[in-house]
C-alpha cells in the first residue's frame, strides 16, 4: 500500500487553506508561476514542520543549541519524515570555507598525506627520509656487506667559524680524529680554521667491518653518532659513495628541518600548518596603486585619489608657487611610472612636479609621503566607519605570494604522494582529481593503511562529478559559488551519507546547469529516491518534470491569485492536463518570444585577449543593438567573461571613479559607443525585513514626497522623512516601525503579534491622519502593484515606475512586502524594473545573469518581452543563460567551452540560433537542434 504525506489546511503566506497528499519514496516536482506558493508549500510548510518535529524529539539540552523552530500555519501534517532542506543559499560566507572542507573531502586528503606522504625539501625538492636506529643499521648491512666503514657524526655542516671550543670539547670526550672539509685530522694536533670560510666538521666515531657478529658494536657507534650530531650519521666505505642518514625530517643539503608529518600539518585552520604570511586565507588584502592613482588626471584634478584635490602636500606646493608667482592652474599630464613607483615605496627621494611659469614649463622638486604607507596607517588607526568604507574602495584581494593561494606552509606543500602534493590535488578540477585517484597505486603496506579513506574520497569525488560540478576545484572558496553550485555540492554530500527514510526538499537544483548536465542531475535525484527517500523538488525545468513520479502544480496566478492546488497527480496525468503545465510538457506552449526577423547589428564591442580565471586569451565580439545570450556548460568561463572582464572593464572606461579591478584582458574595442552599462545579477534586493520593493526601486521616496506635499502635511509641517517607518518622528515607537512585536515564550518559539499601539500599521496616529484619496501611507504600502497603479494613475512619475514593475509580471506583489519573502526570480525582476526606470542618455549595455532563475515559462515570456523592448529602444542586452527557450529567442548566441574548468575558456561558436543549429561544434548546437526538431514535430502534430 502506497504511503502518503498528508497536508491539511496549509495557510502559510498566500496558501489558501489547501489540502494535498504527497506520495512517499517518490520524486515529486512542485511547479507553477512565480509567487504561486511553491516555496511556501515545500519549504515554509513541509520542511519547516518536519524539521520542527525532529528538533522537538531531542532533549531540552540539545534543543538549546539548535534553536527553536516556528510552527507553520497548518492544521495537520501526517506521515512526515525527518526533513533535510537543500536551498539556493550559499554554503558559507567564511573565507576559510572551501569546497574541500564543505564536502569533507579535504579531511580525507589530509589523512592520506599524513599517513603515506613522503616529505621533500621545500628548498631543493629532494626527498627527505628519516630512519630509526635499527633501520640505519639495516641500511648499512644492505649497502656495505663485509666492507670496512667509518662511522662519522657531523658536528658542523657548511658554516663559518674557527670552532676551537667545539674541537676541544670533542677531544675531551675521548675522540681521536675528525674529518674537516674532507681531510682527516688528529685532534691531538693544533687545528687552525679560517673563520671567514665555511667548514664541515665530522668526528670519526668508529671504524669497523660490517659483519653480523659486530651488529651490537655497529649499533652502538650509530647511536653515539646520532647523539653527538643531533640526529645525523655519515657512513664512509673504503670504496663507493658515502651515505648521510638521519633520524630527523631534515634536508642534509639545505639544513632545513621539517615538522612531524601529521594531519594538522595539512590544515590551514591550524597554526601548525597554515601559511605564516596569509594565516591560511590564501590571499592578502592590500591597497592598490591601480585604484589609488588615476594617471589620466593632473595633480590639481586629483590624480592621487585618496588625497582628493586639497591634500596637504598639494597645498604646500601651492603656497610655494604663490611666493614664486607661478601659476599652478596648469599642473598637468600623466604621472610618470617612476612617480608611481616612488609613491608605492614611500621613498624619501625628491620627485619632479611639472607646472607652467607663464608659457614656460618648469619643475619643482617636492617630496611626497608614501601613498600606500599613508593609506595603511589611516586604515589601522581610524575608528570612523565612513573613513574605513571610503578607504576599502582602494583595497583589493590578491593571491598570497608565499603559498600561491594554497593556504599551507611550504613544509606541508612539499609532502608528496606519488609525486603529487596536496596543493596539486586541491587545485586541479574535481573530475581530473577523480581520474588520478582511481588510477593511483600504493605498496601493499600503504594500501592497507589508506584503503578505506581512499575509497570514501573516490566516492565523494564521483558524486560531485555526477551532479555537474566536476569543473570546480577543492580549493575554490565556498563564498564564491553560485546558489546552484552550492546546492549541488550539498546534494552530493547527502548522496554520500546514504540515509534512508528522509524527506529531501530542493529548490531548483538545475539553476546554472547546461542541458548537458541536467540529465546527470536527474539521475542523482533518482538515486536518492531509490535509497528509500522522498524527494520534493521546486522546479520549472521540463526535463526534471519529465523524470518526476508525481507533479503538483500551484496557481493559478501569483500572490493573492495563487496559493491553490491546480493539479496533483502522476506525470502521465500532468502531461494530459489542460492547465499550464500540461501544454508546456506537451510542447504546445513555451517561453519563446521570437522577433519577426533577427535584428541586424549596429556595430561591435570586442573584448581582446581575455585571460581571467580559465579564459584562454580569447577575443570575443559582441554585435551591438542586439539581444545576445552567452551560454556554455557550467564552469566554461561565462561569468569570468561577462562579470569580471566586460562589466568591470567597461566601468573603468565609462566611470573614472569606479574602484574595482577588471579581469585580465588586453583591451575592449568599441566601448566608446556606449554611454552607460548596467549589471543585473542574482544578489538579493535586501537583507532585512524592512527592505521592500517600494524602498528598493525608489518608489517609496516619491510616495513620501507626495504625502509631504499634501495640504494637511504642510499645515502640520511634515517633511518626507515623517512618512518613513525607519525614522523617528512619524513611525510608531512602540514597535519601532516594524508593525509587530516579539513576545518571548521561553521554551516555545517566539510569537510575533501585531503592535497593540498602531495595529500593525507601523506609523503613529498623527502620521496616519494625513491621507491621499482617503488612503494613509500605511494603506498605500499594503496595496499590490496593480492596485497602486490604478490609485496613482494621475501621478506620472509614480505611475511610470509602477508600470515597469507590473510589466515585469509582478503586479501581484505588495509595495511594502518584505524583500526576504520575494523569490529569486521576483527579486531579479524588481532589480530590472529599477534599472529600466532610470533615464539614460545614449546607448546602454545591459548585462543580466541568468534572469530566468525561478521563472515559470509564462514568466519567461514576460521577461523576454521586456528584453526585446529594451533592445528596440537602441540598447544592447547580453544574458548569461542556459534556458533553450531564451536561446531560441535571441538574435545572437555566444557559446563558450567546450568543457568546464581547465577544459573551458574558449570560444566554441558564435552566431544566430540558426547558425549554431547548423554547427557541429559544442554541446549547445546539439541541444538546440534537438529542441528545434521537437518543436517542429509538435507543431506538425497540432496541425
Amino acid at each position: 500500500m502506497l504511503q502518503w504525506i498528508q497536508i491539511k489546511g496549509a495557510r502559510e503566506h498566500n496558501l489558501k487553506n489547501i489540502d494535498v497528499d504527497i506520495p512517499k519514496n517518490k520524486l515529486v516536482v512542485i511547479t507553477g508561476p512565480s509567487g504561486s506558493g511553491k516555496s511556501s508549500l515545500a519549504f515554509d510548510t513541509l520542511y519547516a514542520e518536519g524539521q520542527r518535529r525532529y528538533v522537538e524529539s531531542l532533549s531540552v539540552y540539545a534543543r538549546q543549541f539548535l534553536g527553536i523552530q516556528n510552527k507553520p500555519d497548518v492544521d495537520d501534517i501526517s506521515g512526515l519524515s525527518p526533513a533535510i532542506s537543500i536551498e539556493q543559499k550559499g554554503v558559507s560566507h567564511n573565507p576559510r570555507s572551501i569546497v574541500g572542507t564543505v564536502t569533507e573531502i579535504y579531511d580525507f586528503l589530509r589523512l592520506i598525506f599524513a599517513r603515506v606522504g613522503k616529505p621533500h625539501c621545500p628548498s631543493c625538492g629532494k626527498e627527505v627520509m628519516r630512519y630509526s636506529l635499527d633501520e640505519i643499521v639495516d641500511i648499512l648491512f644492505r649497502s656495505f656487506p663485509e666492507e670496512r666503514v667509518e662511522i662519522l657524526a657531523p658536528l658542523v655542516r657548511g658554516k663559518k667559524g674557527e670552532y676551537r671550543n667545539l674541537l676541544s670539547q670533542t677531544r675531551d670526550k675521548g675522540f681521536l680524529r675528525v674529518r674537516v672539509d674532507g681531510a682527516v685530522l688528529w685532534l691531538e694536533e693544533e687545528i687552525s680554521l679560517d673563520k671567514n670560510r665555511r667548514h664541515t666538521i665530522e668526528v670519526i666515531v668508529d671504524r669497523l667491518r660490517i659483519q653480523e657478529d659486530r651488529r651490537g658494536r655497529i649499533a652502538e657507534a650509530v647511536e653515539n653518532a646520532l647523539s653527538l650530531s643531533g640526529g645525523y650519521v655519515v657512513a664512509v666505505p673504503e670504496t663507493g659513495e658515502e651515505k648521510l642518514l638521519t633520524e630527523n625530517y631534515t634536508c642534509p643539503s639545505c639544513d632545513i628541518s621539517l615538522p612531524e608529518i601529521e594531519p594538522r600539518l595539512f590544515s590551514f585552520n591550524n597554526p601548525y600548518g597554515a601559511c605564516p604570511d596569509c594565516s591560511g586565507i590564501g590571499s592578502h588584502q592590500f591597497f592598490s596603486e591601480d585604484l589609488a592613482i588615476d594617471p589620466e588626471r593632473s595633480l590639481s584634478e586629483g590624480a592621487i585619489l585618496p588625497w582628493k584635490k586639497k591634500h596637504y602636500m598639494l597645498t604646500k606646493l601651492e603656497k610655494f608657487a604663490a611666493k614664486k608667482g607661478w601659476d599652478l592652474s596648469g599642473v598637468y599630464g600623466k604621472l610618470p611610472g617612476n612617480i608611481k613607483e616612488f609613491i608605492l615605496r614611500g621613498s624619501d627621494e625628491r620627485i619632479p612636479l611639472m607646472f607652467r611659469d607663464g608659457g614656460e614649463e618648469r619643475s619643482y622638486m617636492g617630496r611626497y609621503e608614501g601613498l600606500i604607507p599613508w593609506l595603511d596607517a589611516r586604515w589601522k588607526e581610524t575608528e570612523s566607519e565612513a573613513v574605513i568604507e571610503e578607504l576599502a574602495t582602494y583595497r583589493v584581494d590578491d593571491e598570497c605570494k608565499t603559498c600561491g593561494g594554497l593556504r599551507l606552509k611550504p613544509e606541508a606543500l612539499s609532502v608528496k604522494v606519488r609525486n603529487y602534493g596536496i596543493g596539486d590535488f586541491v587545485s586541479m578540477p574535481i573530475d581530473e582529481l577523480c581520474h588520478i585517484l582511481e588510477n593511483i597505486s600504493f605498496s601493499s603496506g600503504e594500501e592497507h593503511i589508506v584503503h578505506q579513506v581512499l575509497l570514501e574520497t573516490r566516492k565523494r569525488l564521483n558524486f560531485l562529478t555526477d551532479v555537474g560540478v566536476g569543473y570546480l576545484s577543492l580549493i575554490r572558496r565556498a563564498d564564491t559559488l553560485s546558489g546552484g553550485e552550492s546546492q549541488r555540492i550539498r546534494l552530493a554530500t547527502q548522496i554520500g551519507s546514504k540515509l534512508s527514510g528522509v524527506l529531501y526538499v530542493l529548490d531548483e537544483p538545475t539553476i546554472g546547469l547546461h542541458s548537458r548536465d541536467t540529465e546527470k542531475l536527474v539521475r542523482t535525484l533518482e538515486s536518492i529516491r531509490d535509497l528509500g527517500n522522498t524527494v520534493v523538488v521546486v522546479e520549472h525545468d521540463r526535463e526534471t518534470m519529465m523524470a518526476a513520479d508525481s507533479i503538483i502544480e500551484m496557481g493559478p496566478g501569483a500572490g493573492d491569485g495563487g496559493g491553490n492546488i491546480v493539479f496533483s497527480g502522476e506525470y502521465e496525468e500532468a502531461f494530459r492536463s489542460p492547465f499550464l503545465t500540461g501544454p508546456y510538457l506537451r510542447g504546445e506552449c513555451n517561453g519563446i518570444v521570437r522577433p519577426k526577423e533577427r535584428r541586424r547589428p549596429k556595430g561591435s564591442l570586442t573584448v581582446k585577449g581575455a585571460r581571467h580565471n580559465n579564459l584562454k586569451g580569447i577575443d570575443v565580439e559582441f554585435p551591438t543593438g542586439l539581444f545576445i545570450t552567452v551560454t556554455g556548460v557550467s564552469g566554461s568561463g561565462k561569468s569570468s567573461l561577462i562579470h569580471d572582464v566586460l562589466y568591470k572593464g567597461m566601468r573603468r572606461y565609462l566611470d573614472r571613479d569606479f574602484r574595482e579591478r577588471a579581469g585580465n584582458h588586453k583591451n575592449i574595442d568599441g566601448w566608446e559607443n556606449f554611454r552607460n552599462i548596467i549589471l543585473v545579477d542574482q544578489s538579493p534586493i535586501g537583507r532585512t525585513p524592512r527592505s521592500n520593493p517600494a524602498t528598493y526601486t525608489g518608489l517609496f521616496t516619491l510616495i513620501r514626497e507626495l504625502f509631504a506635499e499634501l495640504p494637511e502635511a504642510k499645515l502640520r509641517g511634515y517633511l518626507p522623512g515623517r512618512f518613513s517607518f525607519n525614522v523617528r518622528g512619524g513611525r510608531c515607537e512602540a514597535c519601532g516601525g516594524g508593525g509587530s512585536t516579539k513576545v518571548s515564550m521561553l521554551f516555545l518559539p517566539d510569537v510575533y503579534v501585531p503592535c497593540e499601539v498602531c495595529g500593525g500599521k507601523r506609523y503613529n496616529r498623527e502620521t496616519l491622519e494625513v491621507k491621499f484619496k482617503g488612503k494613509s501611507i500605511s494603506d498605500v504600502l499594503d496595496m499590490t502593484v496593480d492596485e497602486a497603479l490604478q490609485f496613482f494613475r494621475d501621478i506620472p512619475r509614480i505611475a511610470s515606475k509602477l508600470n515597469l514593475i507590473a510589466e515585469a509580471g509582478l503586479g501581484y506583489i505588495r509595495l511594502g512586502q518584505s524583500a526576504l519573502t520575494l523569490s529569486g526570480g521576483e527579486a531579479q525582476r524588481v532589480k530590472l524594473s529599477k534599472e529600466l526606470s532610470k533615464k539614460f542618455s545614449g546607448p546602454t549595455l545591459y548585462l543580466l545573469d541568468e534572469p530566468t532563475t525561478g521563472l515559470y515559462y509564462t514568466d519567461v515570456e514576460k521577461l523576454l518581452v521586456i528584453v526585446n523592448k529594451i533592445v528596440d529602444q537602441g540598447n544592447t542586452v547580453i544574458l548569461i543563460e542556459h534556458n533553450l527557450d531564451v536561446l531560441m529567442s535571441a538574435d545572437y548566441i555566444i557559446d563558450l567551452g567546450p568543457e568546464g574548468g581547465n577544459g573551458g575558456g574558449r570560444l566554441v561558436a558564435a552566431g544566430t540560433p540558426e547558425d549554431l543549429m547548423h554547427s557541429s561544434k559544442g554541446y549547445t548546437a546539439r541541444f538546440l537542434r534537438e529542441y528545434s526538431d521537437q518543436i517542429s514535430e509538435r507543431m506538425k502534430k497540432s496541425g
